[in-house]
């Protein structure tokens, strides 16, 4: 039978290990700080010597101090405070007899924030606070002014220094938290959309059907000639709706220009090449699908091929024509159907437009579409559904 954690080492749910957790980190990574701690063995050196004191107070003072700073990783944000509080005592109490535990206070001090959500101010105020009551028992007790001198400046320093970091991660994971709840948002709302759309589309027209298949079996015999009449008005509503539903999957499969820069812009920024660019003029929707599929393409070609350092995407349109310009500074000599120009053009071309790509040998790379508006287009003949073949992307126009 597996062994159970301990209560006391299961972490709290606002704990500073369930938010590591939560992040994907190594729950015990602030562990790494204790690294620190070697001063706790290398302080005698300065003030003493190695003795059988020293032996004794470190035997069970440093195991106390490694069980307070656990608890202040587990124990939930509103108590963990009191855990750096004990380190600070236990130093305090340690003072006269043992300046190894002045380790212990710089501990303390820094991990007095955990992850209170408190300002810097209001840590640096409480830091030193604490401090003072330092500096005021340690010129009792006679300590060097030397001592009494860097404690105080290494504990506001190095706690600063690490909770300006924790406040930053902190903003960071809430930030990217709020990122994947719009997106779960932007999901479940587009799902509510597509089946709105779907019901409101089919939802008369197979209630329709039924009836009329329906109103055949029944005329089946009385009336054979109205029966095949019911049945072809059933096939021809059947083939409307089909069309009609190839029409709703087009709209729903068709990119969205907008969408797709921001996709582009999150690619390369994560690549490490900073895009500019502005948000794009109204356009024919058949247009912007064309051209949504090419900037995915030229955006992945930057991304991977390029090694640029800055790109820029530019979209113009009137009345006459829609011109995009996609450029980046990269290592440039591109050629003429290399890495997925060929599909660009087809696409391209498909549109009725026109693809121009200037890329001399290391000065980057220019793309240049222009597909006009009033360019004609023919539609392809509706095929006729088959067993074998059941797919609804296509288009289709449903005349009255």
């Amino acid at each position: 039978m597996a062994l159970q954690r301990p209560e006391w080492l299961k972490p709290a749910p606002d704990s500073v290990v369930a938010d590591n957790i939560k992040l994907g980190k190594w729950p015990w990574i602030d562990a790494v700080h204790l690294f620190w701690t070697v001063w706790v063995f290398i302080t005698p050196v300065f003030s003493g010597g190695y003795d059988l004191r020293w032996i004794l107070i470190t035997l069970w003072s440093y195991p106390l101090f490694l069980l307070l700073y656990a608890m202040a990783l587990l124990a939930p944000r509103r108590s963990a405070p009191l855990c750096a509080l004990a380190m600070v005592v236990l130093s305090l109490v340690l003072l006269r007899v043992y300046p190894s535990g002045l380790s212990y206070f710089i501990f303390g001090c820094v991990m007095l924030r955990a992850n209170r959500p408190i300002g810097t101010g209001q840590y640096l105020i409480e830091v030193l606070l604490l401090n003072v009551v330092f500096v005021a028992l340690a010129s009792w007790i006679g300590y060097p002014w030397q001592t009494i001198a860097w404690v105080p400046v290494l504990a506001v320093i190095i706690g600063i220094i690490v909770n300006v970091e924790r406040a930053s991660s902190e903003k960071d994971a809430a930030l990217r938290l709020s990122h994947e709840e719009v997106r779960r948002l932007a999901a479940t709302a587009e799902r509510e959309r597509i089946g709105r759309d779907l019901h409101d589309l089919l939802g008369h027209t197979l209630s329709l059907i039924t009836l009329k298949m329906e109103l055949s079996r029944k005329l089946f015999e009385r009336d054979p000639e109205r029966s095949r009449r019911e049945l072809s008005e059933a096939e021809q509503i059947a083939r409307d709706a089909l069309a009609q539903v190839r029409s709703a999957v087009t709209g729903f499969r068709a990119a969205d220009l907008a969408a797709e820069l921001a996709s582009a812009h999150l690619l390369l920024e994560s690549s490490c090449v900073h895009l500019r660019y502005a948000p794009p003029p109204p356009m024919p929707t058949w247009i912007e699908a064309g051209l949504s599929m090419v900037l995915r393409e030229a955006a992945t070609n930057i991304a991977r091929h390029a090694q640029a350092n800055e790109a820029l995407i530019t979209l113009q349109g009137d009345a006459e024509a829609v011109v995009m310009e996609i450029v980046d500074d990269g290592r440039g000599g591109v050629a003429a159907n290399g890495n997925g120009l060929a599909g660009m053009r087809e696409r391209v071309a498909a549109l009725g437009g026109t693809l121009e790509i200037h890329s001399p040998r290391g000065q980057g790379t220019r793309l240049k579409v222009r597909v006009p508006i009033t360019a004609a287009t023919t539609p392809l003949p509706e095929p006729l559904p088959t067993p074998e073949s059941h797919d609804v992307t296509g288009s289709h126009e449903v005349r009255a």
